[in-house]
C-alpha cells in the first residue's frame, strides 16, 4: 500500500526492514530512575506512537506507519455499510473525470451511476465536493484580505509574517512543508481547510443540525484522486469533540479513484449499462444537464479567484480573465496586477 502514497511521502524500495537512517526519530524509551532491584519493578505500559507523530516528525511514510491508515480501506468501507450509521459519500470531481475517461462516458453519467452504486450498496448520500471547493475558496479570499491589510498597515511586522500567502490543498506538499521547511514557511501557508476537510465539517456540523443526527452517527467517506488524501483525513486537526464527549473525525474513511474502480470489479457491475439516478442537490454545485456551477481556474482555482477578488476589492478592478506569464518553465507562472506605473501585486502558480 504505501507505494501509492506520493513520493514526496514515501521511502523509496520501502520494505519491512528499517535501515537505521529511516529509524524513527521519535524517542521511544522511557526515562527510569534507578531503584531497588530488591523490588519487583512495576510493568511499563508501552510506548505508543501515534499517526500524528508521524506526521510531524522528519522521516517518511513506513510500512509500520501503514498499517494505522487501515481505517483507511476498501473493505473497511464495505464492513461500515450495515453497521447501522448514515453512511455519506463525497465525490471529488478529479475521480469523476478520470472515471470518465476510462469508461468513455461524461462526467454527468459518471455521477448518476456512481450514485446508483453506492445507494444500491447501502450508501445514504451522495455528495459532491465541488460545493466545498468554493467554500474554500471564499476563505481564501477573506483570509488573503485580512493578511494584505496587516501587512500595510503595519502591524504584521509586529505579529506573524503575513505576506506571501501560500495556498495549497495538496497534503503530500504540506507533510513535506512540515518535515523539511517548518518555520522557514509555515508562517504563510493558508489555514483554510482543503475541499475535502471542509465539505467534511459541513457535513458533520450543518448537515447533522438541519437533518436532526449526531455527527458520531455518520460515516462519511469521499472519493479522491490521491492516497495522500488518506493521511489528511487521520490528522488530528480534523477530530472534534462532540457535546457527548465523542471523539469525531471530519471524514471518515478515503477511497481513491482506484479503489472505487476494484470496488466496482469486484461486484461485478456493468458500470457502462448501469441505470443513472438523479443527482442529491442538498450539497452539490452541479446540475441535472452537467452544467458545473462555481468559479473556473486550473489546480483548483486558488490563485485566479483570490487574484480577481483582491483586485476588485482592495483597488475596484474587475479581472474578467487572469493572465499568467510563464517564468522558468511552464510550471511556474506569474500573474501582475499593474495600472498605468503603478504596481499591486503579483501572484503565482507552480506544479510538480
Amino acid at each position: 500500500m504505501s507505494e501509492k502514497f506520493s513520493a514526496t511521502l514515501r521511502i523509496g524500495d520501502l520494505n519491512d526492514y528499517i535501515a537505521p537512517s529511516q529509524g524513527c526519530v521519535i524517542k521511544n524509551e522511557k526515562t527510569v530512575k534507578a531503584v531497588d532491584t530488591s523490588l519487583k519493578p512495576l510493568a511499563e505500559d508501552p510506548v505508543k506512537i501515534s499517526l500524528k507523530d508521524c506526521l510531524a516528525c522528519s522521516g517518511c511514510i513506513t510500512s509500520a506507519e501503514t498499517v494505522l491508515l487501515e481505517k483507511q480501506s476498501l473493505d473497511e468501507f464495505i464492513s461500515n455499510l450495515g453497521a447501522g450509521k448514515t453512511v455519506i459519500v463525497s465525490l471529488s470531481p478529479q475521480s469523476r473525470a478520470s472515471l470518465a475517461v476510462h469508461y468513455r462516458l461524461s462526467s454527468l453519467q459518471v455521477f448518476k451511476k456512481l450514485t446508483t452504486l453506492f445507494t444500491s450498496l447501502g450508501v445514504n448520500s451522495v455528495f459532491d465536493t465541488s460545493c466545498s471547493r468554493d467554500l474554500t475558496l471564499v476563505e481564501s479570499c477573506n483570509e488573503f484580505l485580512a493578511r494584505y491589510k496587516m501587512c500595510n498597515s503595519g502591524a504584521g511586522e509586529k505579529t506573524l509574517p503575513t505576506l506571501p500567502m501560500i495556498s495549497s490543498a495538496c497534503p503530500g506538499w504540506i507533510c513535506y512543508a512540515e518535515k523539511t521547511l517548518g518555520s522557514f514557511v509555515l508562517p504563510y501557508i493558508s489555514s483554510v481547510k482543503s475541499p475535502q476537510q471542509t465539505i467534511g465539517a459541513v457535513i458533520k456540523n450543518h448537515f447533522c443540525k438541519k437533518f436532526h443526527l449526531r455527527p458520531e452517527d455518520i460515516y462519511h467517506v469521499t472519493v479522491m484522486p490521491c492516497y495522500d488524501k488518506k493521511l489528511e483525513a487521520s490528522r488530528n486537526d480534523f477530530v472534534f469533540q462532540t457535546d457527548s464527549d465523542a471523539r469525531v473525525t471530519e471524514v471518515d474513511s478515503v477511497l481513491t479513484t482506484g479503489e472505487v474502480l476494484d470496488l466496482i470489479q469486484s461486484k461485478s457491475v456493468d458500470f457502462v449499462s448501469l441505470e443513472e439516478s438523479p443527482l442529491d442537490t442538498v450539497l452539490s454545485n452541479v446540475d441535472e444537464e452537467g452544467n458545473l456551477f462555481g468559479v473556473p481556474g486550473s489546480s483548483g482555482g486558488y490563485a485566479e479567484t483570490i487574484f480577481r477578488h483582491a483586485a476588485k476589492v482592495l483597488f475596484g478592478k474587475e479581472i474578467e480573465a487572469v493572465e499568467f506569464r510563464p517564468l522558468k518553465n511552464a510550471d511556474f507562472r506569474e500573474a501582475c496586477l499593474e495600472v498605468r506605473i503603478f504596481f499591486f501585486f503579483s501572484f503565482s502558480s507552480a506544479f510538480g
